[in-house]
């Protein structure tokens, strides 16, 4: 079997397609499951922080957050502005 390199990554030949979709499968199952719980981490500090009187937002934090998906790029900034929309949630309801 040979390989052939595109940019950094090795592909063989001829992958079997249906592993990798099914490994993609997994990824996505394990990635949804820990956004869920970011979101409830994430919800469950902002009531907190509201109801000890503190802002609804930290704008530090959040700007550390994009900083950090921001290694992916831009729609690394896009994903972790959708990742703090769903962490507010409906905060104060």
């Amino acid at each position: 079997m040979t390989t052939e390199t595109t940019g950094s990554l090795t592909v063989p030949d001829n992958p079997d397609i249906a592993e990798l979709r099914q490994e993609i499968d997994q990824l996505d199952a394990t990635i949804l499951e820990a956004i869920q719980r970011r979101t409830e981490i994430s919800q469950t500090i902002g009531k907190a922080r509201m109801a000890s009187g503190g802002t609804r937002l930290v704008h530090s934090r959040e700007m550390k957050v994009i900083e950090r998906y921001s290694v992916l790029g831009e729609e690394g900034k896009n994903l972790a502005m959708l990742l703090l929309r769903l962490g507010r949630g409906r905060l104060g309801h």
